[in-house]
């Protein structure tokens, strides 16, 4: 996720620079069809131009809010998933021995970086993360298995079960580790909604045609008036409503490793930093920092 703008206008353009170059070229080709005496009559009237461009901004508007209502709700997801480790880290230390305590917040801890590697589309078994928080007969259990979080979440269920038969947690208390472990079960189901459920392809391919179409038609509305400044207004105008597109295809996936992804890194060691305080230990990292770019992930 970028936590600091340190980009540039040109950077933008360089991003969309395809689209950047027919813009221009569209503007510069409708001013030298305009110098022709014989095809002055190609110009355009500006009403029904500036009424499409209307349409289109709110077409790609729409594509935007709805991509970035899918971005927000995979951070209060996360936001949620941070707060039930906390709890579960903590009432484990509070009611269990300390070291069936360790084992359960370790694997809490894994279970945030499996479900981090599973909505990027890495392999669990190779984060060193995932590795170091659990033992070598979890990850041979994990060997083959197409949900690898939710084995993990499963295990922390089987785990405190086995603690209430032996005595150690009273109905009341597991009926509390169940809310949680139900609240956990929530989020991961909830992200992973919004990761195989793409946003339809429909709306994405009609407003890229329809800005396409608009920056070509855009500079033979505007040859009349503005001669060769139509090149530049030109690319202003339909780089903006490119841009906005854009934005919303980049949001459509908060799971990304593109710039505009969720800091689940970040997130996920946030939840490991505050929960292996809670046992005590000492050798906890730092709180990971935005690039040199801005980006924090």
């Amino acid at each position: 996720m970028m936590v600091s703008n340190r980009s540039s206008v040109f950077g933008l353009l360089a991003w969309q620079w395809r689209n950047s170059l027919l813009f221009v070229a569209t503007g510069a080709l409708a001013q030298a069809i305009y110098l022709i005496p014989r095809w002055t009559h190609l110009s355009l009237p500006p009403t029904p131009i500036s009424v499409v461009g209307g349409a289109i901004g709110i077409f790609v508007s729409f594509r935007s809010n709805h991509g970035y209502a899918r971005w927000w709700e995979g951070r209060q997801l996360w936001g949620r998933l941070i707060n039930n480790a906390r709890d579960l880290g903590s009432f484990a230390v509070a009611t269990l021995p300390p070291s069936l305590a360790r084992e359960v917040v370790h694997r809490q801890i894994a279970f945030a970086h499996a479900l981090r590697c599973s909505l990027r589309e890495q392999d669990p078994l190779r984060d060193a993360d995932l590795v170091a928080f659990t033992s070598a007969a979890e990850r041979a259990g994990l060997v083959g298995d197409r949900n690898p979080a939710f084995a993990l979440l499963h295990a922390q269920r089987v785990a405190f079960t086995r603690a209430a038969d032996e005595g150690g947690l009273s109905d009341l208390r597991l009926q509390t580790v169940d809310r949680i472990l139900g609240n956990l079960h929530d989020v991961q189901g909830g992200c992973e909604r919004i990761k195989k459920t793409p946003f339809p392809r429909g709306y994405g391919f009609i407003a890229e045609r329809l800005i396409l179409a608009f920056g070509c038609l855009l500079p033979f509305a505007l040859v009349r008036d503005l001669g060769w400044f139509t090149i530049p207004m030109n690319l202003l105008v339909c780089s903006g409503f490119s841009l906005i597109s854009e934005a919303g295809r980049v949001l459509e996936d908060p799971f990304t490793m593109f710039w505009n992804g969720l800091p689940l890194g970040a997130m996920s060691k946030t939840i490991e930093i505050n929960l292996r305080q809670r046992l005590g230990d000492e050798d906890v990292p730092a709180l990971p920092t935005p690039d040199a770019n801005g980006i924090l992930m």
